[in-house]
């Protein structure tokens, strides 16, 4: 046990070892919290002592720098002062330039903008010119088309081709005939017929044109299909070698679009083609049939030769034929004549003896005749005399 004494009343008492060690903690702590509070006191007062004297001496400081500075700020005041009338001038010179430069650009600015505004007007005039033209010209050709018939129409998709091909008949085609097909003594006829020959007058090419085409506003509409069968027709009856129609039948069609169609497969040598490929289509049948002109020339050639020798021998035929007749109707007479001098041959005994002369001269020329053969008659002819063999073999 332990006996503590009050410090107030001198009364003592005595506390158990656990309340002794309490109180011992509790006066520890409130020692330690009060030793804490007066060194806490104490740093604070010398903070405030040094914050003071810093003050003091940082204040002495600032004084001789604002002194400083304040000296500085007069000296560049002065300098300021003297440069002021230096820079007022540049700067309203430099402000006179720059000032005159605004001026100029908004002058030119404005002159621009006029400048735009009249070409804006310009080009707008100029459109709604070009606008109110074309509006014109298709009300002028629907007021047309309305008007056309189907043949009109026809027509003027030849009127056309034909004035494309004498565009260029000098230059490309000068000894070609491009004729309207007039002869419709078959029944039916095409539109124009191209014809060429070489210089010994020698065909090599011909062609055989149908042009077709149709209002747009037509029910009835066409297929170019339907029309080979009488181009064909039409190409044969005329003698021509190549047949080509030229259309502006189904418009949307990809294949007869892309360019020249070969329909041979359909109809000989048979094309479909835009008019626009006409005389592309002329050019290239025309210079693929004058690569054969040489043979067409060459058989030409061997007809004409076989010709010759067949109205030879034709022509001998007939001499022969004549002669033979000639010759019974001489006979005849000369035995009439010679019944005739029997009757008077004392007469006539002269007569006789030439009538007899006569015969044999007949008989002789006879002989002649019938002796005459196609070897002695080509004799030094070696034309003639090949041609035969050939014949012969």
């Amino acid at each position: 046990m332990n006996e503590i004494k009050c410090p107030h009343c001198g009364e003592a008492f005595k506390i158990d070892e656990a309340g002794y060690a309490e109180i011992l903690s509790q006066v520890r702590d409130d020692a330690f919290h009060e030793a804490l509070h007066e060194r806490l006191e104490l740093a604070e007062q010398e903070k405030k002592t040094a914050v003071e004297l810093a003050t003091v001496k940082a204040a002495e400081g600032l004084k001789g720098d604002v002194a400083k500075k304040d000296t500085e700020i007069e000296r560049l005041k002065a300098e300021l002062d003297k440069a002021s009338v230096a820079g007022e001038l540049a700067l309203k010179k430099a402000l006179g330039a720059v000032e005159k430069e605004r001026d100029d650009l908004e002058r030119s600015l404005e002159s621009k903008g006029t400048e735009q505004k009249l070409l804006e007007q310009s080009l707008k005039d100029k459109y709604e010119t070009q606008i109110k033209d074309r509006d014109d010209t298709i009300e002028r050709l629907k007021d047309m088309k309305a008007k056309m018939s189907t043949k009109m129409v026809g027509e003027s998709l030849e009127q056309h081709c034909e004035t494309e091909f004498n565009k260029i008949r000098a230059a490309a085609f000068p000894s070609a005939d491009f004729e309207k097909d007039n002869d419709a003594s078959s029944g039916t006829k095409g539109d124009f017929i191209f014809r060429e020959s070489d210089d010994s007058g020698t065909e090599f090419v011909s062609i055989m044109f149908e042009m077709k085409n149709e209002l747009d506003e037509g029910s009835n509409k066409k297929k170019n299909e339907d029309f080979f069968k009488k181009l064909d027709e039409d190409r044969t009856k005329k003698g021509c070698e190549y047949a080509v129609l030229v259309s502006l039948l189904e418009p949307e069609n990809e294949l007869y679009n892309a360019g020249i169609v070969d329909v041979s497969h359909r109809y000989q040598r048979m094309y479909v083609v835009r008019p626009q490929f006409f005389i592309p289509i002329i050019t290239l049948i025309r210079n693929e049939a004058h690569k054969t002109l040489k043979l067409k020339s060459e058989l030409a050639l061997v007809k004409a030769q076989n010709i010759d020798v067949t109205k030879f021998e034709e022509e001998l035929e007939t001499f022969k034929t004549k002669f033979g007749k000639n010759f019974d109707l001489a006979s005849r007479k000369f035995h009439t004549a010679i019944d005739e001098i029997d009757k008077s041959i004392k007469a006539l005994e002269k007569t006789k003896e030439n009538l007899l002369s006569s015969e044999r001269n007949l008989r002789l020329a006879n002989d002649k005749a019938q002796d005459v053969t196609v070897k002695k008659l080509t004799r030094g002819n070696p034309t003639m005399t090949e041609k035969f063999k050939e014949l012969s073999d």
